[in-house]
């Protein structure tokens, strides 16, 4: 039986997400544990590589991608973003198609191979996995083609991916190209097949059938989609020799949550405004009634009890007669209002160092039935050392799903809050701290939700 490399590109295409969004898209990719998990290049010398790092904190299975190739900083920024990742990769993807290299890649063919020699070489001394990726393949010259693949592979590319980009052929004539470059290229050989004429699905089918070993999918946009290719395997795959490591029985329902998600979340819940607010956004006035709040409360990923929702629409309605209650707002209502229990763990002390020329880290005390715990971690800020020394003492790692902090007055003595949420078994749990130091009040923030897990699972 020939398993088959999924290679995932929904967080690549042409939509724009926020950064909540790519995070989210990404958790749930890898609960349907696709293989690679692909990102565009970064572009934004801040926010992206933040993402790739964040991200890369819950993708523990699957590969993370990171486009670059077109000059030398574009690697540069992907391997900075990469640093922290379990599984890294370089996708340098170049257009090999005579217009692509000429208008896109303004290199002529000599210059495009030695370029790439240069590039994959360039990334794969910053990292173990690198890929090469034909853009327009079916429309390069073949023999141009082979001798840019090879260079690839020379120079440390450890798969090929050929793109079908203008969707120039059909299902057996692309299967038949893709083995001819198969039998140069001496390593793995991915396809992405544009759905352009609707084709997308049969030509990677009859691609992996052959020689290729991996599919590039999506939830949406142009390439071979990720339901439809994983359904085919699942109904057909015993009979064709074809399997995947996908986990073919929640993925309708993942995909249906991407797709949610990519469309804005539209019609996900009833529209949660007051007063002539924007349509969709969490506006609630003291008039809100229970549906409204409940809504808005689902949507922020919560699931209540009725007694847990009945606490909550009370406090916001005390809250929004005197300001509107926005996301914000509502967030932290239900961390300090929803479920409010006994705290198994409770904090003593901390001490947290930090500095530019040291590794952050912390050393905290807490105690749990009777008993007095001691932790002690070092991080990438003092923030990211206090949450590991925790979970030291603990003995789980919850996934973190957000975190905020902000000051609640003004001046030099102002009082920070903090406000995060934890995932476990699938459900949220909120947590909020309040201190003059923000250190301290993130520290409590995070107990908070760990007691409120830990009563639960109890």
């Amino acid at each position: 039986m020939k398993q088959i490399v999924i290679s995932d590109r929904t967080l690549s295409s042409e939509r724009k997400f926020t950064f909540k969004e790519k995070l989210e898209i990404a958790r749930l990719l890898e609960k349907i544990r696709v293989d690679v998990i692909e990102l565009p290049p970064v572009k934004d010398a801040r926010a992206d590589p933040l993402c790739v790092r964040t991200l890369s904190a819950f993708v523990k299975d699957a590969v993370v991608s990171v486009e670059a190739g077109l000059d030398a900083e574009s690697v540069k920024l992907a391997a900075e973003a990469l640093s922290a990742t379990k599984h890294g990769r370089i996708r340098i993807a170049l257009p090999l198609s005579p217009v692509g290299m000429e208008y896109t890649a303004h290199k002529k063919p000599q210059k495009m191979i030695e370029w790439i020699r240069e590039v994959v070489g360039q990334a794969k001394a910053v990292v173990p996995e690198v890929e090469f990726e034909a853009i327009d393949a079916t429309r390069a010259e073949e023999a141009f083609l082979c001798d840019a693949i090879k260079a690839a592979v020379e120079a440390g590319a450890c798969c090929v991916t050929l793109s079908d980009t203008a969707a120039s052929m059909m299902p057996d004539d692309f299967a038949s190209f893709v083995s001819r470059i198969a039998d140069v290229a001496g390593v793995p050989v991915y396809v992405s097949a544009s759905d352009l004429n609707g084709l997308a699905v049969a030509c990677s089918l009859l691609a992996v059938r052959g020689k290729a070993s991996g599919v590039k999918t999506s939830v949406g946009g142009d390439v071979t989609s990720l339901a439809t290719f994983s359904d085919l395997i699942r109904n057909r795959g015993g009979d064709i020799k074809l399997s995947s490591r996908l986990a073919v029985t929640e993925l309708h329902r993942t995909v249906r949550q991407i797709e949610w998600i990519g469309e804005g979340r539209k019609d996900a819940s009833p529209s949660i405004t007051a007063k002539g607010g924007d349509e969709g956004a969490i506006k609630l006035d003291p008039d809100a009634d229970a549906e409204a709040i409940a809504a808005a409360v689902a949507r922020l990923g919560y699931d209540l009890s009725d007694e847990d929702l009945a606490l909550v629409s009370d406090e916001v309605r005390r809250v929004a007669g005197k300001k509107t209650v926005g996301e914000r707002e509502l967030e932290a209502i239900v961390a300090s209002s929803a479920m409010q229990v006994p705290a198994t763990y409770q904090l003593e002390n901390y001490v947290i160092n930090s500095g530019n020329i040291i590794s952050a880290s912390a050393q905290l005390t807490l105690t749990a039935n009777g008993k007095t715990l001691h932790g002690v971690s070092i991080g990438d800020g003092p923030i990211d050392a206090a949450f590991r020394a925790l979970e030291s003492v603990i003995g789980h790692r919850y996934e973190l799903d957000d975190f905020k902090i902000q000051a609640i007055t003004e001046g030099q003595e102002a009082v920070g809050s903090a406000l995060i949420r934890l995932r476990s078994g699938g459900k949220l749990y909120s947590g909020n701290g309040v201190s003059t130091d923000i250190l301290g009040a993130a520290i409590r923030a995070y107990l908070n939700a760990v007691n409120k897990i830990v009563y639960e699972e109890n």
